[in-house]
């Protein structure tokens, strides 16, 4: 399985280190947060593959987190699954509706919340079978941290690999370079959105050698998009 990070927003102590145990256990990078307050100053710092988000927190409640984190054009896409001990449809239906990715009812088995989470993240393209991405002729091996077109390996940097990364897991859409900032270089770095234009550069410098640069486009005006159609 490749590194996939994992945020719990959790207030109860047992709970929290319960779901944090578990999940270290299948092989996923956790942090955890006791709020949402706490929770959002993770985001900065770094977004999560998948938020595993407690219903009733002190302060703002999991469910109105949720809403609020779905309309944020940085962390929309970030999946979220509910953890609550409200089992009633209704109850179901409103965390669907904010954006909830997929819903659990406790008590559950560990070995259930895993299976949910793992089936959501194939669903968000978090990964694949082999932890592969493919689009473009271009090949990501997550696992090893490796970029292939064909049977060539190319030789990027760790940002470019996470640059790279990010393009692939997010075809078609077109990111600002403020938005590149903060989901591959992270909100709490502090250096100009100029960086951006200077690996893109580099990338498609690399990929032009194999007739691939056309896959990194230029939106005038606002950004950059990876995308196969011209």
């Amino acid at each position: 399985m490749p590194e996939i990070n994992v945020l719990v927003v959790e207030d109860e102590d047992a709970i929290r280190e319960m779901l944090t145990m578990v999940l270290e256990q299948a092989e996923f990078l956790v942090r955890a947060a006791a709020d949402a307050q706490q929770a959002l100053e993770m985001l900065t710092e770094k977004s999560p593959d998948l938020i595993l988000l407690d219903w009733m927190l002190p302060g703002i409640s999991g469910v109105e987190w949720a809403k609020r984190l779905k309309r944020d054009e940085v962390y929309g896409e970030i999946p979220i699954i509910l953890v609550t001990a409200r089992g009633e449809e209704e109850d179901k239906v409103r965390g669907l509706d904010v954006g909830a990715d997929d819903y659990i009812t406790k008590p559950f088995s560990p070995r259930e919340m895993v299976a949910r989470i793992r089936a959501v993240l194939r669903r968000a393209g978090k990964f694949g079978k082999g932890g592969r991405i493919e689009m473009g002729g271009i090949t990501l091996d997550i696992d090893q941290h490796r970029v292939n077109i064909g049977e060539i390996e190319l030789a990027v940097s760790p940002t470019e690999y996470r640059l790279l990364e990010f393009f692939l897991t997010h075809p078609g859409k077109v990111y600002s370079r403020a938005q590149l900032l903060d989901q591959v270089w992270g909100r709490s770095t502090y250096i100009e959105e100029r960086t951006v234009d200077v690996h893109i550069r580099r990338l498609r410098k690399i990929l032009a050698e194999h007739g691939r640069e056309e896959l990194i486009q230029t939106v005038r005006g606002f950004g950059y998009r990876f995308s196969e159609s011209p």
